[in-house]
């Protein structure tokens, strides 16, 4: 696995992580935000052709 593949994972598990904390504590506004980074972070990998079932 490449850098970028390998970091874009990461990045991944981490807002994932983030996002579960977020809804956890129900810190709302915070949750919305995590979600829509998720979500970028998805469509850049989608883009690239980086399979996201490993993060």
């Amino acid at each position: 696995m490449d850098a970028f593949s390998s970091g874009l994972l990461q990045r991944i598990r981490s807002t994932q992580s983030d996002l579960s904390k977020a809804r956890e504590t129900g810190d709302d506004f915070l949750a919305d935000v995590e979600q829509a980074e998720l979500e970028d972070l998805q469509r850049l990998a989608a883009e690239h052709g980086v399979s996201v079932t490993a993060a």
